[in-house]
Protein backbone atom coordinates (compact mmCIF):
# COMPACT_ATOMS: atom_id res chain seq x y z
CA UNK A 1 0.00 0.00 0.00
CA UNK A 2 1.46 3.30 -0.99
CA UNK A 3 1.69 6.15 1.66
CA UNK A 4 0.30 9.26 0.91
CA UNK A 5 2.94 11.94 0.50
CA UNK A 6 3.15 14.42 3.36
CA UNK A 7 1.19 17.58 2.87
CA UNK A 8 2.79 20.94 3.47
CA UNK A 9 1.99 22.93 6.54
CA UNK A 10 1.05 25.85 4.35
CA UNK A 11 -0.90 23.27 1.74
CA UNK A 12 -3.10 22.34 4.99
CA UNK A 13 -3.57 26.21 5.86
CA UNK A 14 -4.69 26.85 2.47
CA UNK A 15 -7.27 23.62 2.53
CA UNK A 16 -8.78 24.85 5.99
CA UNK A 17 -9.00 28.31 4.97
CA UNK A 18 -10.74 27.17 1.41
CA UNK A 19 -13.42 25.21 2.89
CA UNK A 20 -14.39 28.16 5.13
CA UNK A 21 -13.19 31.25 6.89
CA UNK A 22 -10.92 30.20 10.62
CA UNK A 23 -9.59 32.85 13.19
CA UNK A 24 -5.88 32.57 13.56
CA UNK A 25 -5.83 30.99 17.17
CA UNK A 26 -8.38 28.19 15.04
CA UNK A 27 -6.38 27.99 12.85
CA UNK A 28 -2.95 27.54 14.58
CA UNK A 29 -4.91 24.77 16.59
CA UNK A 30 -5.61 22.77 13.25
CA UNK A 31 -1.75 23.15 12.14
CA UNK A 32 -0.27 22.43 15.39
CA UNK A 33 -0.25 19.00 15.12
CA UNK A 34 1.10 18.80 11.67
CA UNK A 35 4.49 20.94 12.32
CA UNK A 36 7.42 19.13 10.98
CA UNK A 37 11.01 20.73 12.18
CA UNK A 38 11.72 24.10 10.63
CA UNK A 39 8.70 24.87 10.04
CA UNK A 40 7.17 27.70 12.22
CA UNK A 41 3.37 28.19 12.32
CA UNK A 42 3.04 31.71 13.01
CA UNK A 43 5.45 32.98 10.37
CA UNK A 44 3.31 31.22 8.16
CA UNK A 45 0.22 32.76 9.92
CA UNK A 46 1.20 35.97 9.64
CA UNK A 47 1.76 35.67 5.93
CA UNK A 48 -1.46 34.49 5.29
CA UNK A 49 -3.07 37.40 7.03
CA UNK A 50 -0.71 39.71 5.33
CA UNK A 51 -2.24 38.73 1.91
CA UNK A 52 -5.76 38.73 3.81
CA UNK A 53 -6.58 35.16 3.52
CA UNK A 54 -7.05 35.17 7.34
CA UNK A 55 -8.98 37.16 8.64
CA UNK A 56 -10.43 37.45 12.38
CA UNK A 57 -12.92 40.20 11.23
CA UNK A 58 -14.50 37.83 8.66
CA UNK A 59 -14.10 34.76 10.82
CA UNK A 60 -16.49 36.95 13.50
CA UNK A 61 -18.82 37.91 10.49
CA UNK A 62 -18.97 34.88 9.28
CA UNK A 63 -19.87 33.20 12.73
CA UNK A 64 -22.40 35.82 13.35
CA UNK A 65 -24.37 35.18 10.06
CA UNK A 66 -24.59 31.67 10.72
CA UNK A 67 -25.74 31.77 13.94
CA UNK A 68 -27.99 34.79 13.92
CA UNK A 69 -30.93 33.38 13.10
CA UNK A 70 -30.70 30.80 15.79
CA UNK A 71 -29.14 31.65 19.52
CA UNK A 72 -28.93 34.83 21.23
CA UNK A 73 -26.09 37.27 22.39
CA UNK A 74 -24.50 34.80 24.73
CA UNK A 75 -24.29 31.75 22.82
CA UNK A 76 -22.57 33.75 19.92
CA UNK A 77 -20.37 35.36 21.92
CA UNK A 78 -18.92 32.61 23.98
CA UNK A 79 -18.32 30.57 20.32
CA UNK A 80 -16.37 33.88 19.00
CA UNK A 81 -14.36 33.74 22.76
CA UNK A 82 -13.81 29.92 22.23
CA UNK A 83 -12.23 30.32 18.22
CA UNK A 84 -9.96 33.17 19.52
CA UNK A 85 -11.82 36.07 18.23
CA UNK A 86 -10.23 39.09 19.65
CA UNK A 87 -12.68 40.63 22.33
CA UNK A 88 -12.32 44.32 20.20
CA UNK A 89 -14.10 42.35 17.43
CA UNK A 90 -16.64 40.68 19.74
CA UNK A 91 -17.56 43.82 21.25
CA UNK A 92 -17.68 45.85 18.32
CA UNK A 93 -20.10 43.13 17.07
CA UNK A 94 -22.40 42.83 20.07
CA UNK A 95 -24.80 46.13 19.18
CA UNK A 96 -25.82 44.90 16.34
CA UNK A 97 -26.13 41.24 17.98
CA UNK A 98 -28.50 42.80 20.49
CA UNK A 99 -30.49 45.05 18.11
CA UNK A 100 -32.02 42.06 16.58
CA UNK A 101 -31.61 39.54 19.58
CA UNK A 102 -35.44 39.92 20.54
CA UNK A 103 -36.99 39.39 17.26
CA UNK A 104 -34.48 36.30 16.79
CA UNK A 105 -35.76 34.91 20.39
CA UNK A 106 -39.56 35.17 19.20
CA UNK A 107 -38.44 33.70 15.82
CA UNK A 108 -37.11 31.04 17.14
CA UNK A 109 -39.95 31.02 20.13
CA UNK A 110 -42.64 30.41 17.46
CA UNK A 111 -40.68 27.39 15.61
CA UNK A 112 -40.29 25.62 18.47
CA UNK A 113 -43.49 26.13 20.31
CA UNK A 114 -46.12 28.54 18.66
CA UNK A 115 -48.14 28.11 21.89
CA UNK A 116 -48.06 29.73 24.94
CA UNK A 117 -47.41 27.51 27.98
CA UNK A 118 -50.67 26.66 29.50
CA UNK A 119 -48.77 25.98 33.18
CA UNK A 120 -46.02 26.60 35.10
CA UNK A 121 -43.99 23.58 34.27
CA UNK A 122 -44.04 24.54 30.73
CA UNK A 123 -43.82 28.31 31.28
CA UNK A 124 -40.43 26.94 32.68
CA UNK A 125 -39.42 24.41 29.49
CA UNK A 126 -39.74 27.02 27.29
CA UNK A 127 -37.77 29.52 29.37
CA UNK A 128 -35.15 27.02 29.53
CA UNK A 129 -35.23 26.10 25.73
CA UNK A 130 -34.63 29.84 24.66
CA UNK A 131 -31.88 29.96 27.45
CA UNK A 132 -30.15 26.95 26.44
CA UNK A 133 -30.53 28.98 22.84
CA UNK A 134 -28.22 32.12 24.32
CA UNK A 135 -30.98 34.80 25.42
CA UNK A 136 -30.70 36.55 28.35
CA UNK A 137 -33.07 36.26 31.01
CA UNK A 138 -34.29 40.15 29.77
CA UNK A 139 -34.95 39.14 26.52
CA UNK A 140 -36.66 36.03 27.31
CA UNK A 141 -38.94 37.41 29.87
CA UNK A 142 -39.88 40.15 27.19
CA UNK A 143 -40.54 37.14 24.79
CA UNK A 144 -42.93 35.13 27.42
CA UNK A 145 -44.90 38.53 28.65
CA UNK A 146 -45.72 40.28 24.89
CA UNK A 147 -46.37 36.11 23.37
CA UNK A 148 -49.02 36.45 26.38
CA UNK A 149 -50.31 39.82 25.62
CA UNK A 150 -50.63 39.22 21.87
CA UNK A 151 -53.17 36.53 22.76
Amino acid sequence: MKKKPEVSLRARALQCLARREHSRAELNAKLLPHVQEGEDVEVLLDDLAKRNWLSDKRAAERVMQQRRSRFGTQRITHELRQKGIAEELISAALPELKESELATAREVWQRKFGALPQDAKEKAKQMRFLQSRGFGPDVIFQVMRCESEVE
